[in-house]
């Protein structure tokens, strides 16, 4: 039985394929929100189950094409069973992709874990070695804090990544560049000393587009996974298959 995991995000759609030994297939990434090859994708493998998460509001035309994918698609919500506890106090509100991506991490480590998710925002956020999804914090992106600086000061300019990195800028240019990666470097840092004193034996996992160039931060138990929402959507998938036969076995089951 093949699954389908599609995660709906600010600028672009990623998608993968799991069979079902958990084993992933194929796996994609699509500019825009056009889901039309999603379609082509679930029949190509066969997929009866799929699940998505959507960080944007999802349009009627969308919704029709996303059920055509599956038998049975589960978006998920602040109401899906889980396999782990979410004790963030406003649930509703709470980003999708950021709770598949703890219940991603936690399937993997069992054990109290930091998710440092880096894309157009930097999430952090964290589940405990009993698996309590307590919350997180958001905060500006690379790309947000460069554009940031740029549109919202008279002189500055607009600057990347790219280029040299001295250990103290020594021009507009490199004071920028290393005022941004360097400011997120030490934020890493800080939250993974602080919450290490907290929650023995921390384990972090960084993924997110830009997480590549912060990989050796602190130089811990850091784990690199791009695809760790992905893993987490497919593994709410199979909490809810497992929850539905076990309750189509107790209704068809022999009564007493």
């Amino acid at each position: 039985m093949n699954t389908l995991t599609i995660d709906i995000g600010n600028t672009s759609i990623k998608y993968a394929v799991f069979d079902s030994n958990q084993s992933m297939l194929t796996e994609g990434r699509i500019d825009g929100h056009d889901p039309t090859i999603l379609v082509t994708t679930a029949k190509s493998f066969s997929v009866i189950h799929a699940i998505v998460c959507s960080t944007v509001k999802l349009d009627a035309s969308t919704l029709r094409q996303l059920s055509s994918i599956a038998q049975h698609l589960v978006i998920l919500s602040h109401t899906t069973s889980l396999p782990i506890r979410n004790l963030y106090k406003s649930p509703q509100t709470l980003g999708m992709d950021r709770l598949a991506a703890a219940v991603g991490a936690y399937s993997q480590t069992q054990s109290n874990t930091l998710i440092i998710d880096m894309g157009t925002a930097i999430t952090y956020d964290l589940v405990t070695e009993r698996g309590e999804y307590l919350g997180g914090n958001i905060s500006p992106g690379l790309n947000m804090r460069f554009n940031a600086l740029h549109q919202q000061t008279a002189l500055l300019p607009l600057v990347n990544i790219e280029g040299n990195h001295p250990a103290i800028g020594n021009d507009t240019e490199t004071a920028i560049r290393c005022g941004v990666v360097d400011g997120i470097r030490y934020e890493i840092e800080g939250y993974i000393s602080k919450l290490s004193l907290k929650y023995t034996n921390l384990c972090i996992i960084l993924t997110g587009g830009d997480h590549l160039y912060f990989e050796d931060s602190k130089n811990l138990r850091i784990f690199a996974d791009d695809y760790i929402v992905l893993k987490g959507l497919n593994e709410i998938l199979r909490y809810n298959l497992a929850q539905t036969s076990s309750q189509e076995v107790e209704i068809s089951g022999p009564h007493k």
